[in-house]
């Protein structure tokens, strides 16, 4: 069965979101066996660059990336897929790895690095999400993916 990893940086704050995380992670696990993994945030201080923060961020998502995994990032620099198309995507991508992981950044993105070591750059919008948001509609997308996928009838 396939494996997701979802990394984000920090935990999920507002109590509507969380349950919304919890909804999607246990619907997906009928399809893959799926984590959800939060890395420490670098303290935002007015003094430190952003890029400071972001390379801190960088390092501790760094070392929860297996060698195996093939990696998605989020950014809204990345490729924009219609539900159907990521699904499909996700079925191509599961028939090469056994592994996908999932990268969210923290309120600033994520670094060069993290970036740079993705195997693709996927973005979920144009319009600006907060990062919070952003993994509940990542789930979301997840899970309506698996259902097409399976030619369920929750896709529309």
């Amino acid at each position: 069965m396939l494996k997701i990893k979802i990394i984000v940086v920090d935990r999920t704050r507002s109590s509507f979101l969380k349950k919304g995380e919890a909804f999607y992670l246990e619907r997906i696990q009928k399809y893959a066996h799926t984590k959800w993994v939060e890395v420490k945030p670098a303290k935002i201080k007015k003094s430190t660059p952003a890029e400071a923060i972001l390379t801190a961020e960088g390092a501790s998502i760094i070392k929860k990336i297996h060698s195996r995994d093939y990696v998605v990032t989020l950014d809204r620099s990345g490729s924009a897929y219609n539900s159907k198309k990521l699904a499909a995507r996700i079925d191509r991508l599961s028939l090469d790895n056994s592994r996908l992981a999932f990268i969210i950044g923290g309120p600033l993105g994520l670094s060069k690095t993290v970036l740079e070591k993705a195997n693709e750059v996927l973005s979920l919008s144009r319009l600006t999400l907060t990062h919070e948001m952003s993994r509940l509609i990542l789930l979301e997308q997840i899970y309506r993916a698996f259902t097409i996928i399976h030619n369920e009838k929750y896709h529309k």
